[in-house]
C-alpha cells in the first residue's frame, strides 16, 4: 500500500477519515433532531435519526474494515507489555 504524508498507509488513512467524520457527523446530528422536535417537525427529526443511524453503521463498518488490514481493536480490554 502506498504510503501518504503522515506516515499511515494511504488506505488506513482513509477508513480513519471516513469513520472520523461518520462518527462526528453523527454527533452533531443529535442537535439537528432536538431542533427539528423543539420545532414541531417530527418528519424532519426522523430524518436525522436515520441520517445519524446511517453515519454509526458507517463508522462501525470502518471499525471492522480496520481490524481486517490488522488494525488494533481498542474496544476491547488489552494485555500490557
Amino acid at each position: 500500500m502506498a504510503t501518504g504524508e503522515t506516515g499511515v498507509d494511504d488506505v488506513t488513512f482513509d477508513l480513519i477519515s471516513v469513520q472520523y467524520h461518520a462518527l462526528k457527523a453523527g454527533h452533531d446530528y443529535g442537535q439537528y433532531v432536538r431542533d427539528a422536535e423543539n420545532a414541531g417537525q417530527d418528519e424532519i427529526a426522523q430524518f436525522f435519526r436515520d441520517v445519524m443511524a446511517e453515519d454509526a453503521a458507517r463508522g462501525r463498518r470502518c471499525h471492522e474494515l480496520l481490524a481486517q488490514l490488522g488494525g488494533l481493536d481498542n474496544t476491547a480490554p488489552q494485555n500490557g507489555s
